[in-house]
């Protein structure tokens, strides 16, 4: 595209759109960004790029400006926000910086790197972690970015030369890329989420689809969730592209799975009817919970999709150490465990954490985004040896357990100061017996009490070690 002259407007500020404006800017297009927030952070960013001639309004994101040409969004900006329903009204095209960073994939004169894409309601960012651990460990020059904090639009007009690219996706940033087509990509799983977002689950799961559109070698799809096996059957893949299914049973052809705590593949060998290709062991995943070795088989599809050999899937898997706050164990003091999985910011994950321990003290609560928990109480009563609630919407969780764990010992904790946590953990170290493990698993979100949930996971942490120090 000849940028020059073209009147682009850039709606917000951030790790998208601060990149996406100087992008555009130094290809000659005429840029305007526009931002809802006018604080100290925003007029800081406001003046860097303004001084590089980019025109900056703060405080009004909602206005269209005169004879725009194309709107680049911020991902998180919902799509009835009236900027575009302006543009579209205008007939004005809106991109995110996902579509942005695709257009100008190969813009400075090298071959444009494949991207091999993940999206699903959890488990992203761990899957392109360990996706781009496997890609290095086969000797590939590769980054993972995305939606995981590294900007693509940063990742494609770098000086580096990827041989291919690890994609984290939002359903956010697939809503606008239209044209996005991927060498291969997996949807992990789906459950409801961001709803308010989109609007309705069938919207939810039609943006989290678009990553299948086009792919050309493989859509990876998840056996135990029929979902996102429906997704890769509506998607308009080029010819010859497979579906690639992942389980913890035993595959069957065209899948990978586990046997005999093996991980193997029946998908990218010479006799998928008869043949098995050994790829890891269980425990080269960590932590080997159930929910982290499904995350390790989409991105073993992944790598094997793009010509990897099974060496590397083995080799990339033990290197691999994942992010803080996801199923993290602490310390264990007297015999009990305490593990901090604090991302786990919505049921679906919650589930999920749950499902790894048999006997546990669960940490729970804080902001439930319109979740409802009587499913997630129901699966994991039976393990549940007690609970601790804390933050704004714990009464929710706290039904939901009367109605469906009446057994299970509850402390309803009111505080929201920065002692909370340590209480939490404090109550929860009562109620824990020796082979028991307090989980920090909130299945809500922390900004009621918490900046985010690394901060959470932190707090938590600090009271674990504290009180590990005190024991010994």
């Amino acid at each position: 595209m000849d940028w020059q002259g073209k009147r682009v407007t850039v709606a917000g500020l951030g790790v998208s759109g601060i990149p996406a404006a100087r992008a555009l800017h130094e290809r000659g297009a005429l840029v305007t960004v526009v931002n809802d927030g006018d604080d100290a952070r925003a007029r800081t960013q406001a003046a860097e790029l303004e001084a590089l001639g980019i025109t900056v309004r703060l405080g009004d994101g909602a206005t269209l400006p005169p004879s725009t040409e194309l709107v680049v969004t911020a991902p998180g900006w919902q799509p009835d926000k009236p900027l575009f329903l302006a543009a579209a009204e205008a007939g004005v095209p809106v991109w995110g910086d996902v579509e942005l960073a695709w257009r100008l994939r190969g813009d400075n004169g090298r071959k444009a790197a494949p991207w091999l894409a993940v999206t699903g309601t959890n488990g992203k960012t761990t899957t392109v972690r360990m996706l781009a651990s496997i890609l290095e460990a086969a000797g590939l020059r590769t980054a993972a970015v995305g939606n995981i904090g590294v900007s693509l639009l940063d990742a494609v007009l770098g000086e580096t030369e990827y041989d291919v690219l690890a994609v984290e996706l939002s359903s956010y940033q697939l809503h606008w890329a239209p044209s996005l087509r991927a060498h291969s990509a997996a949807v992990l799983n789906l459950a409801p989420d961001h709803l308010d977002w989109h609007g309705s689950m069938e919207a939810y799961a039609a943006d989290k689809g678009r990553v299948y559109e086009g792919n050309t070698v493989a859509c990876v799809y998840n056996v135990s969730d029929p979902a996102t096996e429906d997704l890769v059957r509506e998607a308009d893949v080029e010819e010859g592209c497979r579906a690639i299914g992942f389980t913890l049973g035993a595959p069957g052809p065209s899948q990978l799975g586990v046997v005999d705590g093996i991980l193997v593949d029946r998908a990218f060998v010479a006799n998928r009817q008869k043949q098995a290709q050994e790829l890891a062991e269980v425990s080269d995943v960590n932590p080997p919970a159930p929910h982290n070795i499904a995350n390790a088989l989409a991105a073993a599809a992944l790598a094997r999709a793009f010509g990897v050999e099974p060496a590397a899937v083995r080799d990339g898997l033990r290197a691999f150490r994942p992010d803080a706050h996801r199923i993290e164990h602490v310390a264990d003091i007297g015999e009990v465990a305490y593990v901090d999985d604090s991302k786990a910011t919505n049921t679906h994950a919650t589930e999920a954490s749950l499902a790894a321990y048999d006997s546990i003290v669960w940490i729970a609560g804080g902001l439930a985004k319109g979740a409802t928990f009587d499913e997630l109480v129901t699966g994991a009563a039976k393990r549940l040896r007690g609970v601790v609630l804390m933050g704004a919407d714990r009464a929710l969780i706290h039904e939901a357990l009367t109605r469906h764990a009446p057994e299970v010992p509850v402390v309803d904790l009111e505080r929201t100061d920065t002692g909370a946590m340590s209480e939490a953990v404090a109550r929860a170290a009562e109620l824990a017996r020796p082979g028991d493990t307090v989980l920090l698993a909130p299945a809500c979100a922390s900004m009621d009490m918490f900046t985010n949930y690394n901060k959470r996971g932190e707090a938590f942490a600090d009271a674990v070690r504290a009180r590990a120090d005190e024991s010994a």
